[in-house]
Parts: structure tokens; C-alpha cells; sequence
């Protein structure tokens, strides 16, 4: 499969070795948790990959970094999906780093990451009853010389191995108006940061997505990143940027678990010409859906209408790759999925896009009001 292919060339251009090591493993083992995955990724150079070549980084672009997500996420959708919460939050990093916002803070912190091979976890908010998404998790309450923050998120990929919690909370105005919103970074070993089960699912649990919980944990002052307010009801400058990131970058793990089906579909020969054609043209659909999106990043076009668009390609690029999915399995028969554990669970796990917010329901009415000339609103 010539675009697989070139992905997995641009995954061993910058994480040189890696999908090799993941060869040697099985897809059983590597979802399971505390599977080897990580510290492969980790000893691979992987958590400097979209970092700026500026800040240490190997300054992997967009396009880039949904090529090498799609092939890791072919070989363990695990570490896939959990690494993709680091990139998202570095990227929320650089951008604040590169803003009028900037404190120069994030510079050394970015720095840091890419030397000592740091992992980030999100602690930013997804889709929950009654919230927003990006409404913080996170309280924080005035102390000397910074805050005292409590708050959970669960799910929280990487909630075992992270090195470094990064989290959006409101600080409450001194004068009594409205809060201001910041983005803070935590350590792992920081008191009052803990650990609890929450995944019960077998599929992806080797993303270690249980339940980080502050408690009364103290955040110095120099740790907190503030943001400049977005206009009423619209998300800020730092938020459009991190969503767009976020939306492409999940889309492109999907992409690659239903990559590594439509594979065993192609190099087994499966159905007639025009089968294999028809699957590999959803599936290609949602490859080019993407390198839009990454190229948009890339171009600069990060506003409120880029976002637009980025949602717009990833419901198509989902939809795409369901068709892509049962096509795929289809072709692989009962015989495939009976005899192998790995055709079920890669079945399985490819659905998990549609769970990730905003929901198609929670974006229609914005996105009508958006295609009617306003600025599109996700509450």
C-alpha cells in the first residue's frame, strides 16, 4: 500500500527503529497495560516530535506528524492514541511560546521535553454531560506565590507514564470579574497528584486512560500560562489552535487502525479487483480529508474558520473510514476473524473516533450558524 508505505518511511525518518521494535511484540500484548510501547516511543526520540527544531524538537510538521501517527497507530493503536494527548499539549505549548502571550517560560519547557525525552498528559477537558469541551476540570484557588488547584480528568491517556500533567483552569479575578483562563504544567511526582482505575474497557487500555486527581496540589506562579480572552462564547486564539491540532492528529489514529485492516485486505488478495479499489478508495478519502487539515496547520490557517474546516474533514474522514472498516472486515471473511484475535480487536478499537468531542450532535447547530456568517461557537 503505496501511502502506508510512505508513512511508515516518514515514521522511520524521525523515529528511526521504532516500528521495527513494535514488529517484535504482539498486538495483544502491546494493548495491554503497561505494555513496552511507551518507553520504545520515549527511547525513540518520540516525545520531541513535534517540538520546533528552535526549541530542541525534531520539528515535525503536520503533514509529518499525521504520516508517522498513522503508522505507529497501524502497528499499536495504544500508543497511537496516548501519544497523540503529548503532541496535543506540546503543540498547545509551542503556539503559546511563539505568541505575544509568551512568558518565555515555555521556551525552557519545551526544551526540556525534547532533551529528556519528557511525556506531557492532557488534563484539558473532552466531551462530558453538561460541560463543554473545553471548560476546565481544573478549580484553583489564590495562595502565596501561585494556586492551589483541584480537579480531575478522566480519561486521561498517559495517566502512568506521563512525566508532566498540563491542564486549562480559570483563576479568579482579583477584582471579582471574570476568571481568567491559563494553562498550567504540573509534575508528575508534585504532592497531591494522584492515580485511579477508571478504563474498564480491554480495547486500548495500553493508552492508560484512568482518572488523574489533584488535591489541593500547589502550582507556582511560573507554571501558570495565561491566555488572552476570546470574544463572548468563542474559544481564544491558544484553544482554536490546540483543538485543530487535536482533531487531526486522533482522526490520523483511526486512519492508521483501519490502515493496518484494509492491509491484510490488499496483501491477502481478498475479494475482486473492484472490492480492493472501492476499499481503498474510502480509505485513501480519509487520508487526503486529513493532509488537508495538516496542510491548512501548516499554512497558518488556524482561525475559527480553520476549525470549521478541520471538523468538517474529520466527520467526513470518520465516516470515510467506517466504510473503509466494514468493507475491510468484510473482505476478510468469518474465517479471518475467527481465527485471529487482532482482525476483532483492530474492529473494534476503529470505532473509538466517533467518541471523541465534540460530538456530531453538540456541533451541528454551531456549524450552521457558522456556514451563516457567524463565528463557530462550540460550548
Amino acid at each position: 500500500m503505496r501511502s502506508l508505505d510512505a508513512a511508515r518511511a516518514t515514521c522511520e525518518s524521525f523515529l528511526p527503529g521504532l516500528l521495527d521494535q513494535l514488529a517484535l511484540t504482539p498486538l495483544e500484548e502491546l494493548e495491554a497495560p503497561r505494555n513496552p510501547a511507551l518507553d520504545h516511543f520515549r527511547k525513540a526520540g518520540g516525545p520531541g516530535l513535534v517540538i520546533p527544531k528552535t526549541y530542541g524538537g525534531a520539528g515535525a510538521d503536520p503533514l509529518e506528524a499525521l504520516a508517522v501517527v498513522r503508522a505507529l497507530a497501524s502497528k499499536a493503536p495504544s500508543l497511537a492514541i496516548a501519544t497523540t494527548m503529548h503532541h496535543f499539549s506540546v503543540a498547545t505549548l509551542f503556539t503559546l511560546a511563539e505568541s505575544i502571550q509568551s512568558s518565555g517560560m515555555e521556551w525552557a519547557l519545551l526544551e526540556g521535553i525534547a532533551e529528556q525525552r519528557l511525556l506531557v498528559a492532557s488534563g484539558f477537558a473532552e466531551g462530558r454531560p453538561g460541560r463543554g469541551i473545553l471548560s476546565p476540570m481544573m478549580s484553583a484557588a489564590r495562595a502565596d506565590g501561585g494556586y492551589v488547584i483541584n480537579g480531575a480528568k478522566k480519561p486521561c491517556s498517559l495517566a502512568h507514564s506521563m512525566d508532566l500533567l498540563t491542564a486549562s483552569v480559570a483563576l479568579p479575578a482579583e477584582d471579582g470579574g471574570e476568571p481568567r483562563m491559563a494553562v498550567l504544567l504540573i509534575p508528575r511526582e508534585t504532592d497531591g497528584v494522584t492515580v485511579h482505575p477508571f478504563w474498564g474497557s480491554r480495547t486500548l487500555a495500553g493508552a492508560e486512560s484512568d482518572e488523574v486527581r489533584l488535591t489541593d496540589v500547589f502550582v507556582d506562579e511560573q507554571l501558570m500560562m495565561r491566555t488572552e480572552p476570546g470574544d463572548a462564547g468563542n474559544l481564544d486564539d491558544l484553544q482554536t489552535v490546540g483543538l485543530i491540532w487535536f482533531e487531526l492528529l486522533i482522526s490520523a489514529c483511526y486512519l492508521g487502525i483501519v490502515s493496518g485492516l484494509v492491509e491484510r485486505v490488499v496483501d491477502g488478495g481478498r475479494g475482486s479487483d473492484s472490492d480492493r479499489a472501492r476499499v481503498l478508495t474510502r480509505l485513501e478519502t480519509a487520508a487526503l480529508l486529513l493532509e488537508g487539515t495538516a496542510r491548512m496547520i501548516r499554512d497558518g490557517d488556524t482561525g475559527n474558520t480553520g476549525l470549521a474546516n478541520a471538523l468538517v474533514g474529520r466527520y467526513a474522514a470518520q465516516d470515510a473510514l467506517g466504510d473503509a472498516l466494514n468493507q475491510a472486515v468484510e473482505l476478510l471473511g468469518g474465517t479471518a476473524f475467527m481465527s485471529s484475535s487482532d482482525i476483532s480487536y483492530l474492529a473494534g478499537a476503529a470505532h473509538g473516533l466517533s467518541f471523541h468531542p465534540p460530538s456530531r450532535a453538540a456541533f451541528t447547530r454551531p456549524y450552521l450558524d457558522h456556514v451563516a456568517g457567524a463565528p463557530l461557537r462550540l460550548t
